[in-house]
Parts: C-alpha cells; sequence; structure tokens
C-alpha cells in the first residue's frame, strides 16, 4: 500500500521582540494597561521537517474520517441532528489544527474546546465553522471578551460576570455574542446550580446583547464501567437538565429553537442523553469508552521509533536508574529514544510492552525522561535502526500485534484519554494520507 505523508507546518512562537529599558512611570503604565490586553502565546510543536530523533507520531487522516462518519451514523440514528467534534487538549494529542480541518473538509458542522487559547489556535489556523468554548475563561480582562467577539467564537456562560463583560463587548462591536449557557446536572465543576437558575435568567434579562442560542451540560458517569450505575446517575442528570429547560423556556431565556446537547463518546454510543447535537471527543481517535461501537473505530495514531543501541547484559547486571531491573539471564538490551518527557509514562517501568519485527518486547528497567530499555532476547534479528512501535500496530518479519491507548493505561493505572494527551508537542506529529 503506498502512503503519501502529508506535512502540517507547525505553529511558530509568537515572538515578543525585546523592549527597551523603561522609565518607572512607562513601567507602571504597562503594568496598569496588562489587565485589558491578552496576548496568547503558544509553544512550538517539533515540526518534522526538524526532526532528528526517530521518534515521532503518526496521524492517519483517513481514520480521522471514518470515525467521524462512524459516529455520525450513531447519532442520526439517534435523533441528534448535528455533531460537534471536541478537539480540546490540542485535539487530543493529535494536533488540533490539521485535524480540525481534516474534519471540516469531512462535513464537521462545528468544534468544541475546553480553552479560549484553543478557539484562537483553529482560528488562526483557518477554522471558519462555528466553535464553542465549553470551560469558560478565567479572569476579568477586557482583552479576552473582546477577543471573542472579534474572533467569532461561541462562548459557554454559567457566571454573571461573564455575561456582564461579553455584554459590555457586544456594545463595543455593535452586534450581541451568542453564548450557550451550560447548566450542572450533577458534575458539581462548572454551570449554573438548579436552585439558582431563576435568579440567573433575571439578571440574563438585564444583557439582552447576549442571546442565549445553545443550553447544555456535562455528564460525570456515561463512561462509567458498570453499565447499571452510569446509566442510573445519567437518567437523573438528564431529568433534571429537562427540567431545567422547561424552567428556562419559562424564564423566557430559551425557547424552542434553542440548540440542547450533552452526551459525549460514551453517552453517544450508548444512545443516552440525545438532544439536538453531541459532543463526541476521544471516539473520533479510534477509542471507544464503551463497548458499543468499539469495532467500527479506527486508531488514528501511531507512536513509533528506532533502536538506537543494542548490548548484552549479563546475569546480575542491572538495567537504569534505580537498578529497578536485574538480568536472570544473558539478556540483550535495546535502547528507544523515548522516555516520559515525550508521554511514555515512567509507571510502565517494568511493565509496559513495545513492538518490535511484529512481536512484544518488555519495557525494563526505569523509563527515563529521554529513553527506555527493552528487552529483545526473545527477539531474533533484532539490530540497530529496527522500527519500535509504542502506539498502534506493526506487522514484522516475526508477525503483526497491535499496542492499544487501553493497553497502556491499564499498565500506567490511567485511562486511554490521558495517554493519547500525554504525547508531548517535542514529538513531531506526520499526518498521513493511505
Amino acid at each position: 500500500m503506498n502512503v503519501r505523508t502529508v506535512v502540517t507546518p507547525a505553529v511558530n512562537d509568537n515572538e515578543v521582540p525585546p523592549s527597551p529599558p523603561s522609565s518607572p512611570s512607562r513601567r507602571q503604565a504597562d503594568v496598569a494597561g496588562a489587565a485589558d490586553s491578552v496576548r496568547v502565546l503558544k509553544p512550538r510543536r517539533a515540526a518534522p521537517a526538524d526532526a532528528v530523533r526517530p521518534t515521532r507520531a503518526e496521524v492517519n487522516l483517513a481514520a480521522l474520517r471514518h470515525n467521524l462518519k462512524v459516529v455520525t451514523r450513531h447519532a442520526k440514528a439517534a435523533g441528534a441532528s448535528r455533531v460537534w467534534p471536541v478537539l480540546k487538549a490540542d485535539g487530543y494529542g493529535h494536533g488540533a489544527p490539521a485535524v480540525a480541518r481534516t474534519l471540516e473538509r469531512a462535513g464537521a458542522e462545528g468544534f468544541c474546546v475546553a480553552l479560549l487559547e484553543e478557539a484562537v489556535e483553529l482560528r488562526d489556523a483557518g477554522i471558519s465553522a462555528p466553535i464553542l468554548v465549553m470551560g469558560g475563561f478565567n479572569g476579568d480582562s477586557r482583552g479576552a471578551y473582546d477577543e471573542i467577539a472579534t474572533r467569532d467564537v461561541i462562548p459557554v456562560v454559567y457566571d454573571l460576570s461573564q455575561v456582564e463583560g461579553l455584554a459590555r463587548s457586544a456594545r463595543t462591536m455593535g452586534r450581541p455574542i451568542l453564548a450557550h449557557l451550560k447548566v450542572d446536572t450533577g458534575m458539581a465543576r462548572l454551570g449554573v446550580r438548579m436552585p439558582d437558575l431563576e435568579t440567573f435568567a433575571a439578571r440574563l434579562a438585564e444583557h439582552p446583547e447576549v442571546r442565549i442560542t445553545g443550553l447544555m451540560t456535562h455528564l460525570a458517569c456515561a463512561d462509567a464501567e458498570e453499565a447499571q450505575a452510569e446509566a442510573g446517575f445519567t437518567a437523573e442528570q438528564v431529568a433534571r437538565f429537562e427540567e431545567a429547560t422547561t424552567r428556562l423556556r419559562r424564564a423566557g431565556v430559551i425557547d424552542d429553537s434553542t440548540i440542547r446537547h450533552a452526551a459525549n463518546s460514551a453517552a453517544l454510543l450508548r444512545g443516552d442523553a440525545i438532544f439536538d447535537a453531541v459532543r463526541p471527543g476521544i471516539a473520533l481517535f479510534g477509542v471507544s469508552p464503551v463497548l458499543a461501537g468499539k469495532s467500527d473505530l479506527r486508531a488514528a495514531m501511531r507512536v513509533r521509533s528506532e533502536i538506537v543501541d543494542v548490548r548484552t547484559v549479563e546475569v546480575g547486571e542491572s538495567v537504569g536508574y534505580g537498578a529497578l531491573f536485574r538480568a536472570t539471564r544473558t539478556t540483550r538490551i535495546a535502547t528507544v529514544p523515548m522516555g516520559y518527557a515525550d508521554g511514555l509514562s515512567r509507571q510502565l517501568s517494568n511493565r509496559g510492552h513495545v513492538l518490535v519485527r511484529g512481536r512484544r518486547a518488555p519495557l525494563v528497567g526505569a523509563v527515563s525522561m529521554d529513553m527506555s530499555m527493552i528487552d529483545v532476547t526473545d527477539i531474533p534479528g533484532t539490530s540497530l535502526r529496527d522500527e519500535v512501535v509504542v502506539l498502534g500496530a506493526q506487522e514484522g518479519a516475526l508477525g503483526k500485534d497491535a499496542i492499544t491507548a487501553d493497553e497502556i493505561a491499564a499498565h500506567g493505572g490511567t485511562i486511554a484519554w490521558e495517554v493519547l494527551t500525554s504525547i508531548s508537542r517535542r514529538v513531531p506529529r506526520f499526518y498521513r494520507e493511505p
């Protein structure tokens, strides 16, 4: 199979030129004006063209499009008319700008992010679809509210100070700002509390410049392992959400045209909490938080490196920091230039596996910051420059296998979400179009 590699340029730093020495009065003025300005400095991702190490993450764009079709099929079958991919945390570690461009061309009608900074990054990447900022925005800087208005993104509000700030910017811009209202139905994290709905609605009416066009909540247990426990708590949240809808409609905050949404990947695949729109996240990247739809999804990321050293360790000799591994036989140890600073968790020390020549090789000793060691004694023919797959599939001379994010998460005592989002920015992303 021929593979074409599409390289997306890295985002350059927004470099701030050094300022000349200033007088005390100038410095005081600078400090006084700082509260009214916002400047987002983005860390620079390692660019494919600059890569020296063989360690890299390969993102399959066809898999992203396929997964979008899968979740869209589930959404339509359940009665939702809109699918808004969630691209927070740099697109779950896959690189939000490239992922957004791919999904927008594939028909995605809008996107959800957690931070205003993430929305700015997508707009700078040329994304024109609606972007919902779900995590709110901190502080009372006028610049943040103006940024929302000028970037034409949709904020999620749950605090009156946010409404007031948006109203000020709307008056300056001479046009209303559209927003979604978040209700806390049981997550106890963000959102208007149920007892406060009418009070919030009354104060919201004082700011007609902010128009509520969407109503949302966040499910707490949609991906719970125990289906019955999940169903019970999710049902409670849905009931509260329906109650909030009735009360806010009675208060005049929303009407029949208001878009309601609650379902994440797990709820969507189960067919729970389906309203007008759904917000799939991790399913788009090939990981199913529930059994439903698992076989239909395709992993979008493959993380690989190469062997840079092979040596023989005799019985009793140790490997790595803390001498956590000691050879009980004559052992061939290979070194891989990837460590916990790259996203290979230290929890995988003496526990996880990688693939070499299509066969599993155990990680031995402590995973260090930049490198890790593997035992290749039982993998004949292993040599320098052999490919090592940390995440994803490999077909080699000795077989074919795959290491999933779920497997890595189980070894590390965490979840697949953390595994994907932990692949650091110093690992360049290569975008592939099979």
